[in-house]
């Protein structure tokens, strides 16, 4: 029997471990009071079921055997790639988890149910299942959050380009320094909005900008896009997941600072703060207005994720929210509607860069 208890010693403590991590990683770098309780509560639960375990503590202290293990003696592996990330932390320390829960739910089931362990088995295997979605959900936050901060989004709407066709509008907008352009078209076939996706992709490459679809996730993977947006009532972040892994950013518009967490907590990629301002493209019952940045900002769980300001931006109230911290603004008809677009744009970067004072 001694091979098995050191086995159940050795795995126990390496599940304890691992869980910590993972608590850490929740608690810490997420602000994530929920996951990481249930994380702690997980740790509490695996020390309770190996008290069910058909040999006690003693017993496992008595056998262990650290000087005498040939696995301490081993060379360290090479760094597996992405482990330097605190995603693949996460990823490499639920790998450990996993691992180790099973080692034990099956040495339990070898002491037999005479001796209780298949009550302990049945008790590591429901923390196993536990930890898998605990672990699922902290590494989708972890892996959110990522690529640069833009500056300025254009988001272009054919109906709102008065002196311009859309795509001459994108081409300027491009060339006044919009960093991001976005395609938001409610009522156009798929085949056709595919191929506006297409050209703005295009029309980007050039400029090492980046293209963004609003709500079609399978639109932006087949043109090539960046990203996807999505609103509260769209489909969710896991979702768009389940469809294009880690191939697109991902986008969420939030309102309140509630909306944000969920997102940045749900593995958003960037938040889209507003409304700012009152809009000339849509009615806005209520506005979030700057307080909702100032408070995205000073945040713990979503000051790490970029933004982008929303809404009924003008040269001279991007100031403002520059003067507030605002690092990117997404901006419509001020854009679209202008004759001169690449203008506005250059006016518009300046001014969330902090570059002047606008009058």
């Amino acid at each position: 029997m001694a091979a098995i208890y050191r086995l159940i010693d050795a795995n126990f403590n390496r599940a304890r471990e691992a869980l910590r991590v993972l608590e850490d990683l929740a608690r810490l770098r997420l602000n994530n009071a929920e996951l990481s309780r249930e994380l702690k509560s997980l740790r509490h639960e695996l020390t309770i079921a190996m008290n069910q375990f058909p040999v006690d503590r003693a017993t496992l202290l008595a056998w262990r055997d650290t000087p005498g293990d040939v696995g301490t003696k081993a060379p360290a592996p090479a760094a597996t790639p992405g482990r330097e990330t605190e995603a693949g932390m996460a990823a490499a320390a639920a790998s450990r988890l996993s691992e180790s829960l099973r080692v034990l739910e099956e040495s339990a089931k070898t002491l037999g149910s005479s001796r209780g362990g298949d009550v302990a088995a049945a008790a590591i295997e429901r923390i196993r299942y536990r930890g898998y979605d605990a672990s699922r959900r902290l590494e989708l936050a972890l892996a959110g959050g990522r690529g640069p901060q833009w500056s300025l989004c254009v988001l272009i709407s054919e109906s709102l380009c008065v002196h311009h066709r859309w795509t001459e509008v994108a081409r300027r907008a491009l060339e006044g320094g919009a960093d991001c352009i976005q395609l938001r078209e409610k009522g156009l076939s798929d085949r056709e909005l595919l191929g506006r996706a297409q050209t703005l992709v295009e029309f980007a490459q050039k400029s090492a900008a980046a293209v963004v679809v609003n709500d079609r996730a399978d639109i932006a993977l087949l043109s090539g896009a960046d990203g996807v947006h999505i609103g509260q009532t769209d489909t969710s972040v896991a979702d768009v997941r389940r469809i294009a892994g880690s191939g697109l950013r991902i986008g969420v518009s939030c309102s309140t600072i509630e909306e944000a967490r969920k997102a940045v907590q749900e593995g958003a990629d960037l938040c889209g703060l507003g409304p700012m301002f009152p809009s000339t493209t849509k009615v806005k019952p209520s506005l979030s207005g700057p307080e909702l940045l100032s408070a995205y900002l000073a945040d713990e769980t979503t000051s790490r994720v970029p933004h982008l300001a929303i809404s009924g931006i003008t040269q001279a109230n991007a100031a403002t929210l520059a003067a507030l911290g605002c690092r990117g603004i997404a901006v419509s008809a001020a854009v679209c509607g202008a004759e001169k677009p690449e203008d506005v744009c250059r006016g518009l970067t300046r001014a969330i860069r902090g570059l002047e004072d606008v009058a």
